[in-house]
């Protein structure tokens, strides 16, 4: 296979792990690699040494398969296997894997609390879909990579978190994925480190809200950074919080440790912190045997029951003990 396309359309975290897939590829078998996904998320591969070429989907899906139609692929490896995949391989006339999504076991699970899921990461189960390729995974984790220009000079923030900081990760795109803001506090009233507080514009509120009812070790850094900004502060922090989030698994490309907190979803879906043959701790903390949890694959704006009880019943001693183990 001389010439790949790799397709996965969104989000965040999902793009991040197929990272392994891209890095085996070019690699192992010296292949053309080319990627196709939202534009909105290119900035995450903008910078991937290992993809000869990015293909960015805007508004057209008919303009992209005919500009894609041009490059001539051996081969399409469809990560996220959905309609607007299908009709890309369906146009491309071309061989093609397509990613197993599982669909119909997360489904079990959600509805019945019946587990057929397979005991792995999804990210093994990627590079599974690619196995008639004779490619082997190499060990080394996931991938993200920033340019200078959006590496942060720690110089730059106040004097207190130029030595290092913990990272708080406060941002998820569903409610049921964030840990409660009340709590936040009560951990972070028990810290004496600075912590800088990470998430999108819409967490800006929430991490102000946090601040002015804290101390000054808390800095918000929610609104005020692009994606990769926010990813420079990840690989610079001594410790990494966080919700099950883009952010987590970008941590996990940098060998962070990571203290992750789960609401709604489980680690069971195979989307825990990949830290493949890495010795830095991962500590996963949840509520277990909540016969209404997981409620959802991926989330909700609000508890569909009313109580939130994955995410109140978190103890917060046990995020202090975790931080300071």
């Amino acid at each position: 296979m001389k010439k790949i396309l790799i397709i996965r359309f969104s989000s965040i975290g999902d793009i991040v792990l197929t990272t392994p897939v891209i890095r085996c590829i070019k690699k192992q078998l010296n292949a053309e690699v080319h990627y196709l996904t939202k534009k909105s998320f290119g900035a995450i591969l903008d910078s991937n040494p290992y993809i000869d070429k990015l293909h960015l989907l805007e508004d057209s899906l008919t303009e992209t398969i005919q500009q894609l139609r041009n490059e001539n692929f051996d081969l399409v490896i469809d990560l996220h296997h959905n309609t607007r995949s299908f009709l890309v391989k369906k146009m491309l006339f071309t061989k093609s894997y397509s990613f197993n999504k599982l669909n119909f076991e997360k489904w079990l699970l959600v509805n019945f609390k019946i587990n057929r899921l397979p005991a792995k990461h999804i990210v093994d189960r990627y590079l599974e879909t690619c196995a008639p390729l004779g490619f082997q995974n190499d060990g080394e984790g996931l991938d993200y990579f920033i340019t200078a220009k959006d590496e942060i000079d720690l110089n730059t923030l106040p004097s207190a978190f130029q030595n290092g900081y913990l990272a708080w990760v406060i941002g998820a795109k569903f409610a049921t994925k964030r840990f409660p803001k009340e709590k936040i506090v009560e951990v972070l009233k028990n810290i004496n480190q600075p912590v800088i507080l990470l998430g999108g514009k819409e967490e800006e509120a929430m991490g102000i809200e946090i601040c002015n009812k804290t101390s000054a070790n808390v800095l918000n850094a929610c609104g005020k950074y692009n994606l990769n900004q926010s990813a420079s502060l990840v690989k610079q922090a001594k410790q990494v919080i966080t919700n099950d989030t883009g952010l987590m698994h970008i941590a996990a490309a940098f060998k962070k440790e990571i203290i992750s907190l789960w609401g709604n979803t489980i680690p069971e879906f195979g989307m825990y912190p990949y830290l493949e043959k890495s010795e830095v701790r991962n500590q996963i903390i949840e509520t277990r045997n909540l016969d209404c949890r997981p409620c959802s694959k991926i989330g909700y704006d609000k508890c569909p029951k009313g109580h939130f009880d994955c995410m109140q019943k978190i103890s917060t001693q046990e995020i202090w003990n975790a931080i300071c183990s």
